[in-house]
């Protein structure tokens, strides 16, 4: 049995949210160490329902800007695979790659030409959206994608009010962002 479904669990994290004085409670994640703080994404979990029960939801919550950038990112990375197939980025590599400094350099090079480009074309969009995993290991999963300026708990409970009333409006519209917007 999914352990998010199980009545202790949720009982136990609703004891968690009113400690906390808040609808639900952060979740650690092993990258948030390494990070500053950041206003862009939040790891939570609350108490809803799914089909009539009472479930927990694990919910990763960002920002459209956050989201737009990561896709950006991707698309570039597969763009300079094809262009240097040899080539490992320095986050893929098991530690036994032989990349030498300039190599290293001209993927650097290279990578920021295709973000700029994808972002100049507008080539990729993105738009409010919801995602629900109901085969996650704990409760039931949530990707949500918010156009907001910043993830914070007002932007959290106020998602979780619509979500758990069945109140939840996306906004259809398509955003594009450029990175010189992250330099304000």
């Amino acid at each position: 049995m999914n352990p998010g479904f199980d009545p202790e669990e949720i009982a136990q994290l609703k004891k968690e949210c009113k400690a906390e004085r808040l609808n639900f409670i952060y979740v650690a994640d092993e990258l948030e160490d390494e990070e500053e703080e950041n206003n862009e994404h939040a790891h939570v979990q609350f108490v809803g329902y799914y089909k009539e029960k009472e479930v927990v939801y694990d919910a990763l919550i960002y920002t459209l800007r956050l989201h737009h950038s990561t896709l950006v990112y991707d698309a570039a990375l597969e763009r300079l695979k094809k262009e240097m197939p040899h080539y490992v980025s320095q986050d893929e590599r098991a530690g036994d790659e032989k990349i030498t400094e300039e190599e290293d350099e001209e993927a650097e090079l290279l990578l920021t030409e295709f973000i700029e480009e994808i972002e100049e074309n507008e080539e990729i969009t993105v738009r409010e959206h919801v995602e629900i995993d109901n085969q996650f290991e704990y409760g039931i999963g949530l990707e949500v994608g918010l156009n907001k300026t910043e993830i914070n708990e007002k932007t959290i409970n106020d998602f979780i009010i619509r979500f758990n009333s069945g109140r939840i409006q996306l906004d259809p519209t398509l955003y594009s962002f450029t990175g010189s917007e992250d330099e304000d």
